[in-house]
């Protein structure tokens, strides 16, 4: 007796607690719906304030409405819109996306993922955009819009990754050509530098040719008369006075195997110019100096 007794017991409270559990859940599931009905009126104002064009108004009568409830859907997709018809892409992705995570039917799935490849769309996204075409698709599979959204995405898509492949194979030639281009640089560079070498070592050595022509067996400056030919000597010979040859009127002849005053002076003036000569020689031969190699500066 006292078992069935305990056992009924046990029972009874079972159904109080199953019965509490229950009566709090239609509880919840009635504020829920109080909440979004309230959330749906908000919703329906802010609408009329988008359509005054009063957007400030608009947005805050919105997050009020998503503050009242989850579940509304409506208000997060429809501030999406205005959002994205003011241009603000990124704010319209988050409005978009809440609403697909908030929506209860297929219907607002398919609208929020439409309008998520709209922003993929203008932010050049096209990879992105064509999954969410797809995902909207896959909500809706009767919208024409959506496949000819979908359509052009893949579309856009192909063709930038055609622009980034051209791009990638210019790049990588405008790096090849710029490499030759430093090679063939480095090349001429090397090689004028041989050149300038070269002609270095063959100016000095024309330069010492040069200066042992003018010396003679002992290293010595060869006298400017004996560097003359037989031509010259015989020019300047003739360019002289007749030696020995005296006016009619001069008194005192000159003795045999002596010079004539007329002749000492012209040797004289002669010595005088050879030595002339070979100072000028000299001093040239110092200021030029011979040419020192330059190093090649690297």
């Amino acid at each position: 007796m006292m078992n069935k007794m305990t056992l009924m017991f046990g029972l009874l409270l079972s159904f109080t607690a199953v019965q509490a559990q229950e009566n709090n859940i239609e509880k919840a599931q009635r504020e829920a719906e109080k909440a979004l009905q309230a959330s749906t009126n908000i919703t329906y104002e802010a609408n009329q304030e988008l359509t005054s064009n009063n957007f400030v108004s608009a947005e805050a009568e919105y997050r009020k409405a998503i503050s009242k409830s989850d579940k509304n859907a409506a208000a997060r997709f429809n501030l999406g819109n205005a959002y994205y018809n003011r241009e603000s892409f990124g704010e319209a992705f988050g409005r978009y996306k809440e609403a697909g995570d908030a929506a209860a039917d297929k219907s607002e799935k398919h609208k929020a993922f439409h309008n998520m490849g709209n922003v993929f769309m203008k932010n050049k996204e096209y990879e992105k955009a064509v999954e969410a075409y797809k995902q909207a698709l896959r909500s809706n599979p009767t919208d024409d819009e959506t496949r000819y959204n979908l359509a052009l995405a893949k579309k856009m898509l192909e063709k930038q990754q055609d622009e980034q492949k051209n791009d990638q194979n210019k790049d990588d030639q405008d790096k090849k050509d710029q490499e030759n281009e430093d090679k063939d640089k480095n090349k001429d560079q090397n090689n004028e530098g041989g050149d300038k070498e070269k002609k270095d070592e063959g100016e000095q050595k024309e330069d010492e040719n040069k200066d042992k022509g003018d010396q003679g067996e002992n290293g010595e400056d060869k006298p400017e008369e004996n560097q003359k030919g037989d031509g010259d000597k015989k020019k300047e010979q003739e360019k002289k006075p007749n030696e020995g040859d005296q006016p009619q009127d001069q008194k005192q002849q000159p003795k045999p195997n002596q010079l004539s005053k007329q002749q000492i002076q012209n040797l004289l003036e002669a010595m005088q110019n050879e030595e002339k000569k070979v100072q000028e020689k000299m001093e040239a031969r110092k200021v030029r100096g011979k040419k020192i190699k330059n190093e090649k500066d690297w």
